[in-house]
């Protein structure tokens, strides 16, 4: 099956490539893993050297690199001009931080010295998906590379063309051919990259039948993975929230990227005091919402990313409507071609429904009435999935207080919830395990290695 890549805004086919035999495939990791058998050595300096280029390179060609999201993906341009620059930074982060982070420990023992040194682990394999295509493989590959790993990439089968533009840029930022790599094998080969003796570790961004079918190869051989998964916010309204100032954010939060995002706020949980407040005015604004050509600057509701994509969605709307759910606003696929869906408001969601329990990976925000604060929390925690939440109040630190209680990887308090190369990011439940980003990130493909000395 060739990788095809296609305009979500259309539905025009824009590129077919071919996917890699098996002989082509092994023939390319025995590169890569020969190439890192060099780089491994490599100095911290030029390994900054090489990612401070690359993050150089970002910014030159952002404006060509976001039209290739745009269009290979239906994103905003806006937004994908966002998402290369946060690229840039985070190229631009770990190489003034890549080394610090992977300093020798030195540990008082009964030794002389004993220290733990940090070393390269070999090719790491990621497995990406199609909603971020440069953010999501950079938050892996810089930090990965820094440490004097290797990288290839698997990424979705609808963006082929942004992930060989990635291993362009590293070549020309000057990293050796072969170190990273785009490898388009079909999913079902995937267990057999991981048990490749050329390949160290695994990471994994994307559904959890992926995660779960990833993270047992990679247990299968003994291989480290990190996997980060879908998730389901909470963003909560309390009942001393400032209204305006949260239905704004609810918007960017619910809507970025056509509302397809592991931490978009999904479930919008809300004290009663509040609750008709803040929905008055965020579906005002909502409604608000332009659709269109990604590429305009007057479109701020992108399609989603496959017509199939939208279809699942809207049977998840359905079948909770059919269960006593209420479409406040949209609720229903747009006419014409490409894959668009109305933005929507679902309200009265409740236990037994699609949108109470699931991921809802679109432009649709559930609301969750809550009795009170610690009914709240409650709604909070009755998810399995883990990954981020956001607390609406005046006061912080009653909020900083209630965010303990929330069973998450992140809680951001008067913010949305986003991903920051400074900030450890990752969930916990059905969201994931391991981090990415931050010295915990950089950390994660390394060995920890304890050297003691009489």
């Amino acid at each position: 099956m060739p990788y095809t890549s296609l305009n979500p805004a259309t539905g025009q086919v824009l590129a077919k490539l071919p996917s890699l035999s098996q002989p082509q495939w092994q023939a390319a990791l025995a590169e890569t893993h020969a190439v890192w058998q060099s780089w491994r050595h490599t100095g911290f300096s030029r390994r900054a050297a090489l990612m401070e280029r690359a993050g150089a390179l970002l910014r030159e060609q952002r404006d060509s690199l976001a039209g290739l999201i745009t269009l290979e993906m239906g994103k905003l341009r806006r937004e994908a001009l966002a998402e290369i620059d946060k690229c840039a930074l985070t190229c631009d982060y770990y190489s003034v931080h890549g080394e610090p982070f992977l300093r020798a420990e030195h540990i008082p023992s009964d030794g002389s010295d004993s220290y733990v040194a940090y070393e390269p682990l070999g090719p790491v394999l990621a497995v990406m998906p199609w909603n971020f295509p440069f953010w999501q493989v950079f938050r892996f590959a810089a930090p990965a590379l820094m440490a004097g790993n290797a990288g290839v990439l698997k990424p979705a089968s609808s963006v082929p063309q942004c992930a060989q533009a990635i291993e362009r840029l590293f070549v020309e930022a000057g990293f050796p051919a072969g170190l990273f790599r785009t490898l388009l094998v079909e999913a079902a080969e995937v267990a057999e990259v991981v048990a490749s003796p050329y390949i160290a570790a695994v990471t994994l961004t994307g559904s959890e039948a992926a995660g779960r079918s990833v993270a047992a190869a990679a247990g299968r051989v003994l291989k480290k993975s990190v996997l980060e998964l879908g998730g389901s916010d909470a963003f909560m309204v309390l009942d001393d929230a400032d209204v305006e100032a949260a239905s704004t954010a609810a918007v960017q939060s619910r809507f970025l990227n056509a509302g397809q995002s592991c931490i978009a706020a999904k479930r919008f949980i809300l004290l009663p005091q509040v609750a008709e407040a803040f929905l008055d005015r965020f579906a005002a604004k909502v409604a608000k919402l332009q659709p269109g050509d990604p590429i305009h600057d007057e479109t701020t509701l992108a399609p989603m990313a496959r017509v199939d994509l939208r279809d699942q969605l809207h049977q998840q709307v359905l079948t909770s409507i059919e269960h006593g759910a209420v479409a406040r606003l949209g609720c229903q696929p747009l006419p014409g071609g490409g894959a668009f869906y109305a933005a929507s408001i679902l309200d009265r969601v409740a236990p037994g429904m699609p949108a109470y329990h699931e991921e809802l990976f679109g432009p649709v925000a559930i609301v969750l009435r809550a009795t009170d604060e610690d009914d709240a929390v409650r709604l909070a925690n009755d998810t399995r999935f883990g990954l981020g939440a956001s607390i609406w109040s005046r006061d912080s630190i009653r909020a900083e207080k209630l965010s303990r209680r929330i069973e998450s990887g992140s809680v951001f308090i008067n913010g949305m919830v986003k991903s920051d190369p400074r900030l450890p990011f990752g969930g916990i439940k059905d969201s994931g395990f391991g981090r990415e980003l931050s010295y915990h990130g950089i950390r994660e493909f390394v060995n920890a290695k304890t050297v003691w000395v009489k």
